[in-house]
């Protein structure tokens, strides 16, 4: 009988802690490293060859959204086919417990719209089988996973749960009611939470309820963060993921928890993916070097990866920055097309948009931002497919091109294409070059973390959890921005030691066998593609892995060349191990 479960041959091992990469076997048994060194075939009952192939830890991805994806999809693709062997749910403050069976359906309704996640699809796939928060990570639990699962504790939830929806977006809660909530967020960190998220992008957030108002923690007072941050102290345990707030409340925060604080987050580009103006990423650096020197523990999550979209109007909910697209973008299709095909809201529209206020396309534009305005319009969308037969000979064109072509206003093009079209044009926006000195600037950032897949969120638009195949195929591999060893350790050990992982992150001897095998030279993602693998019939788009040979997640093989196996390792992580 063989020693190991699976031999690892041959590999050039990185091993996610800055060690100079070196060529050995990795030996694995019941799941964990039992021994790196040199091995014969025969001490394996699985080998798996990696002569010429990179073998690393698997990543860890802190900024996900597959809380319902979980439930049908094991994978949490499609971060676990780009090699991501441990996600992060929970975050922005928004998830599904503690919930009551009576909110269950406006939960939904809050993810549909905020992170755009199809409806049908939670109303089909999810179990509800929860109530509290500890119910829910025994449904978790339960649950067969690809990859690994920790798990923050939503604000939103959590006070919507203790104060109703109205109140909590209304007014402060009374000393009866943070007691309760404080209880609440004590039992869920004691249960195995990470800790507690919120978003606090202010009254004119970019990513909104499903009634086009602010989110729960949006308006929410510092003192109630505080409140929170200060049940983290008393646990001694978690840590808090922040998206938005200021730089002094999230100094607050870190002092008031004596726990980490992850920031959402460093760019750099003038917006994030939902539209919200950055601050400058020298400036995001500066501070964070700062705040750690007043011995702030804050790190930032890093965009590393390009920002592109292909959206219709029938799913698009991201131009909710401006008032007078987020009431358009309200509704069913039909009411949306009346809205926006109404000749009465032009002028507002066409004004809002001369005077450079309204809705860009992402990216960076050096010349938009020096005039005042930030990205760009949306002159420069292109039509990539039309439904209407009709209306072919619009595909290819820009929107400034068919306002050019039609004497009409680039308000007017955009909308009157898209209702006689139904609000089914594919627009994208244009390809983003790689600004390899900013993005430098960012990934090695002293205490920058790369991430924000925004994994299960946005799915009709956005694919950024390609970010890890990406950073490596594209700033390391072509432009050279950093090593691999240093890399590695930001793709995973880093990720991993701020979210309190106790035992993965790395590879060594004892630890859990999360690892990917690949081929840095064919190493990259393939193209934007339209799934219908969704519950309930919907559709999403993805974009495949090429170059992994193998990832092993707990020590079995749940991909193998961009396939998924069928294996189910993953584990729930309790207090950051599982």
């Amino acid at each position: 009988m063989a020693e190991f479960d699976t031999v690892i041959k041959g590999g050039t091992v990185i091993d996610g802690l800055r060690t100079p990469r070196h060529v050995a076997d990795i030996g694995i048994t019941d799941g964990r490293i039992a021994y790196i060194g040199k091995l014969r075939g025969s001490d394996g009952e699985q080998v798996l060859d990696a002569e010429g192939l990179i073998v690393a830890p698997g990543f860890v991805d802190l900024h996900t959204h597959y809380d319902g994806q979980v439930y049908w999809d094991p994978y949490c693709s499609i971060s676990g086919w780009h090699g991501v062997t441990s996600v992060v749910i929970g975050n922005c403050g928004f998830g599904f417990a503690p919930v009551k069976p009576d909110d269950r359906e406006r939960a939904m309704l809050s993810l549909a719209r905020n992170e755009a996640i199809p409806l049908e699809s939670m109303q089909e796939g999810m179990p509800w089988d929860w109530e509290t928060y500890p119910e829910f990570l025994d449904s978790l639990e339960r649950t067969p996973k690809g990859v690994n699962l920790l798990s923050y504790v939503g604000l939103s939830p959590l006070m919507m749960y203790v104060m109703g929806l109205e109140a909590a977006k209304s007014r402060l809660p009374n000393d009866a009611e943070m007691a309760e909530m404080s209880r609440i967020l004590e039992e869920a960190i004691k249960a195995g939470g990470c800790g507690f998220s919120a978003q606090v992008l202010g009254p004119e957030s970019g990513q909104r309820d499903y009634d086009g108002t602010p989110m729960i923690t949006d308006t929410m007072a510092p003192e109630t963060l505080v409140s929170f941050a200060e049940v983290l102290g008393k646990c001694r345990a978690g840590f808090i993921q922040l998206t938005g707030g200021s730089m002094e409340l999230n100094e607050q925060l870190a002092q008031a928890s004596g726990r980490p604080v992850i920031y959402n987050l460093i760019l750099a580009m003038a917006q994030d993916q939902h539209g919200n103006k950055m601050e400058g990423h020298h400036k995001t650096i500066a501070w964070l070097n700062e705040a750690n020197a007043r011995g702030n523990r804050i790190f930032g999550q890093a965009v590393t990866v390009k920002i592109g979209y292909e959206f219709t109007l029938e799913h698009w909910n991201m131009f909710d920055t401006f008032e007078l697209w987020r009431e358009m973008t309200l509704g069913t299709v039909e009411e949306r097309m009346a809205k926006m095909g109404d000749p009465e809201r032009r002028p507002a529209l066409r004004a809002e948009h001369d005077e450079g206020k309204g809705p860009s396309a992402p990216g960076r534009d050096e010349e938009a931002e020096i005039a005042g305005h930030v990205g760009r319009g949306l002159e420069v969308l292109t039509v990539q497919e039309v439904e209407d037969p009709s209306l072919k000979h619009f595909e290819g064109l820009t929107v400034q091109e068919i306002a050019d072509q039609s004497g009409k206003h680039v308000i007017d093009a955009f909308l009157d294409l898209g209702v006689a079209d139904k609000l089914q044009t594919t627009w994208v926006t244009p390809p983003e070059e790689t600004d390899v000195q900013s993005m430098s600037e960012v990934a090695n950032s002293p205490f920058a973390i790369p991430g924000v897949s925004d994994g299960g969120a946005h799915t009709k638009f956005l694919a950024m959890g390609v970010y890890p195949t990406e950073m490596l195929s594209e700033l390391v591999r072509d432009h050279e921005i950093m090593d691999l060893e240093q890399a590695h350790w930001r793709l995973s050990a880093y990720p991993a030691m701020a979210a309190g992982f106790r035992d993965r992150g790395w590879i060594k001897e004892g630890s859990p066998a999360d690892i990917v095998v690949y081929d840095l030279e064919n190493l990259g993602s393939g193209p934007m593609e339209k799934v219908y693998d969704l519950p309930a019939g919907q559709w999403r788009r993805v974009r495949r892995a090429e170059g992994y040979r193998w990832i092993l997640v707990n020590g079995e093989v749940t991909s193998e060349d961009g396939e998924t196996t069928g294996a189910t390792p993953g584990r729930l992580l309790r207090y950051g191990s599982g």
